[in-house]
């Protein structure tokens, strides 16, 4: 594919933007400014691999990953202003996410230790980490606000803020991984995910093909399950003073 045929690609930019005005839904501006900013940074980032790719430094590889970091915290931070020091809390969950699933490819020599391994498969773990930071803060807040009578009330009658806020955690945490967990039953017949299918598309064997899709789908696994423990029990002791009451405060944003 060059620059030529990927601008024929455009139609599918324009087909949403024509329903759009014609069925009056305004989403023009939106759409635009996605397709705009999808083209310059993807194309930015295309052209900064290629250098961190030819360089072969560990370093620049250690700052693409506090790059991703950087950026899933940024917009994750956003669902979880209710909660007290939630910036260092995702920090945290997308470094151990990141070290421990990658400790274990490299560790295990699964991956070879190159900047062409590392670094996309860094950006899906932080991704699907961010993604399911999202979904978990969203579910949690809205479980801790919609049962703050009954936390309260555990509370008055002795509880300890972990009983008093152990079922909107396991439920939220239950919540935000299933969506991954149920992807995952019919991949390969209702989809074909999108590592796999590119592979083909580049002409890989599909038998490999697929050996590197489970990879990628058993690491997400681990990455859904362990960012919305991880967050889940580093944020609930947040909502609490020092006397065990519920911080009302602290959940209205």
């Amino acid at each position: 594919m060059n620059y030529l045929t990927l601008s024929l690609a455009l139609i599918f930019v324009i087909i949403p933007l024509l329903l759009s005005k014609v069925l009056r839904l305004e989403l023009e501006k939106d759409t635009i400014i996605a397709a705009i900013r999808s083209i310059i940074q993807l194309l930015a980032v295309g052209y900064l691999l290629q250098y961190v790719f030819d360089a072969e430094n560990m370093l620049y590889i250690l700052l693409m990953v506090v790059l991703m970091i950087a950026a899933a915290t940024q917009n994750a931070r956003r669902k979880g202003r209710s909660i007290q020091g939630i910036t260092w809390k995702l920090i945290l969950t997308f470094i151990v996410v990141e070290v421990l699933t990658q400790g274990i490819l490299l560790g295990l020599s699964i991956t070879p230790p190159t900047p062409q391994y590392i670094i996309p498969i860094s950006g899906m773990i932080i991704g699907n980490s961010m993604v399911l930071s999202i979904l978990f803060l969203n579910r949690f807040t809205a479980e801790v606000e919609d049962h703050e009578d009954e936390t309260e009330l555990i509370l008055s009658l002795g509880g300890t803020p972990k009983q008093a806020i152990h079922r909107q955690l396991i439920t939220s945490i239950k919540a935000s991984t299933i969506p991954t967990i149920e992807s995952q039953k019919t991949i390969g017949l209702v989809q074909l995910p999108g590592m796999m299918s590119g592979q083909i598309i580049a002409g890989a064997d599909p038998v490999q093909a697929v050996q590197f899709q489970l990879l990628i789908l058993f690491l997400i696994l681990t990455t859904a399950v362990v960012t919305s423990i991880l967050l889940g029990y580093m944020s609930y002791p947040t909502l609490f003073n020092e006397r065990m009451q519920l911080v009302k405060s602290r959940m209205k944003e």
